[in-house]
C-alpha cells in the first residue's frame, strides 16, 4: 500500500496515483478476458480486439487524427521516436541530409540521431534556448537547409517546463518531417495534429494520460511511410510471409499489450470526462504557487520560465551548497517527499541551461497533487536550503 504521508512530485517521470478506473481496467482484462486480440474467433478475443479499437479510436479524436488506423500502439514513447528516427532512413531521410532538433531533448531523441549522425552522416542542427530554457523557434528559418528532412521538437520539457510553439514550427517547417515528442504534453495541453500541422507525434500513456507503463503509441500522417523496426504476427495478412504494408498492423507485429492499452484507454477517458482546461489550470495553480513560494527562499535558483508564461508544472531548481542527490535523499527521508535529481536523461538541456553535470532538482506536479503539498515543499526547502 502507498504511505498516504508521501507527497508524490515525481509525475514527469510517470503519474501517480493512478485513477481507480485505470486500475480497474488493468484487472478486468486481466482477470476475465483474452489477452490476445485478433488472433482467435472466440469471444475473449474478440472482446480484447473492441477495446484496442475502443482506444485508438479515443485517441484519435483526442488529438483530432482525422483516421484512427493512423495510431499505432507502442511499449513507450521511445520506442515511438525510435520508430520515427530509424523509420525514416531510406523512406524520407537518406544518408548526408539534414536534421534539425532542439537543445532541450531528451535521449530517447539525442541517441538515435547522434547514431546516424555517426552512421549514415546525418548532419544535425540544434535550435537554442533563451536564458528562461524556452526553445527559440524564430532561430528555425536561419537553420532551415535545402536538404532539411527531419525536425524533432519536444512539446514540453522535462527539465525546464518549457512549452514549445508547435503551431509557428508547423508553419515554417517547409518540406521536411515534423515529429513531436508530446511525453510531457499529452493529457494537459492540447494537442492538434492538423492544425499544428504535424506529421507525426509520439505519445506515452504513463504520464499525464495516466495509464500504466508499457504503454504508448503513435500518430502518422498519411502520405508518409516509416520502416518499421520489428516484423512479425500481425493477426491480419497471415498467408503471406511478407510484412503488411498499412497501418496499424505494420508496426504492431507481435501480441498487444492489451492490459497496458485497457490502462491507457481508461486514463484517457478520466482525463477526457475531467477536461483538459480544468486539469491544465489545477496544474498551473500549483505551479504559480510554487515558484512564488520558491522567490522567497534565499539560496535556490530556479530554471525555467516564469509563472506568468505557459509552461508545465515541471520545476528545476538547485540548492546553494547543497548537492543534487543530497537534497533530494532529505526531502525523501526527512519530509517524505519524492522528487528526480540529476540529468533526467537529457543531459543536452543541462548544457544548454549551464546546470551540467550535476543537473537539478526537479520536481513535477500532477492532477493528484495539491495545494497542501506544494506548501509542504516549500516549507521542507527553506528549511533544507538553511542548513
Amino acid at each position: 500500500m502507498p504511505d498516504k504521508s508521501a507527497i508524490y512530485a515525481d509525475n514527469a517521470a510517470t503519474s501517480f496515483p493512478k485513477p481507480r478506473q485505470v486500475l480497474d481496467a488493468v484487472a478486468a482484462v486481466l482477470g476475465s478476458m483474452s489477452l490476445s486480440p485478433g488472433r482467435s474467433a472466440h469471444r475473449f478475443s474478440l472482446e480484447s480486439s473492441r477495446l484496442i479499437f475502443d482506444t485508438r479510436e479515443a485517441l484519435a479524436e483526442f488529438f483530432n487524427c482525422p483516421d484512427s488506423s493512423r495510431i499505432a500502439f507502442t511499449c513507450n514513447v521511445t520506442e515511438a521516436l525510435n520508430v520515427g528516427i530509424f523509420g525514416l532512413l531510406g523512406e524520407t531521410l537518406h544518408p548526408g541530409d539534414h536534421v534539425i532538433t532542439t537543445a532541450l531533448e531528451h535521449n530517447a531523441v539525442m541517441r538515435p540521431l547522434r547514431h546516424l549522425e555517426k552512421t549514415a552522416g546525418i548532419g544535425i542542427s540544434i535550435l537554442p534556448v533563451s536564458g528562461e530554457g524556452e526553445v527559440m523557434v524564430s532561430e528555425l528559418p536561419r537553420l532551415m537547409r535545402d536538404n532539411t528532412r527531419l525536425i524533432v521538437v519536444n512539446h514540453v520539457s522535462n527539465v525546464t517546463g518549457a512549452v514549445a510553439d508547435l503551431e509557428a514550427i508547423g508553419r515554417q517547417k517547409g518540406e521536411a518531417f515534423l515529429l513531436v515528442d508530446a511525453a510531457q504534453s499529452a493529457g494537459v495541453f492540447p494537442i492538434d495534429v492538423v492544425r499544428m500541422n504535424i506529421d507525426m507525434l509520439a505519445f506515452t500513456g504513463h504520464k499525464s494520460l495516466l495509464g500504466p507503463t508499457g504503454s504508448g503509441g503513435f500518430y502518422l500522417r498519411p502520405g508518409f511511410g516509416l520502416r518499421p523496426l520489428k516484423m512479425g504476427g500481425t493477426g491480419s495478412n497471415s498467408e503471406t510471409e511478407i510484412q503488411p504494408d498499412f497501418m496499424p498492423d505494420c508496426y504492431e507485429a507481435g501480441t498487444p499489450n492489451t492490459l497496458g492499452i485497457a490502462g491507457l484507454g481508461a486514463g484517457l477517458n478520466f482525463v477526457t470526462g475531467t477536461g483538459l482546461a480544468v486539469i491544465r489550470a489545477h496544474e498551473q495553480r500549483l505551479c504559480r504557487l510554487f515558484l512564488d513560494g520558491l522567490a522567497q527562499i534565499k539560496g535556490v535558483t530556479v530554471f525555467g520560465p516564469p509563472a506568468d508564461r505557459e509552461r508545465a508544472a515541471v520545476i528545476s531548481l538547485k540548492v546553494s551548497g547543497k548537492s543534487e542527490s543530497e537534497v533530494a535523499q532529505r526531502l525523501d527521508r526527512d519530509y517524505h517527499i519524492m522528487v528526480r535529481a540529476g540529468l533526467h536523461c537529457a543531459p543536452a538541456a543541462h548544457r544548454a541551461m549551464g546546470t551540467f553535470a550535476e543537473g537539478t532538482v526537479r520536481f513535477s506536479f500532477g492532477f493528484f497533487n495539491t495545494e497542501a503539498d506544494v506548501t509542504a515543499c516549500l516549507a521542507a526547502l527553506e528549511i533544507i536550503s538553511g542548513k
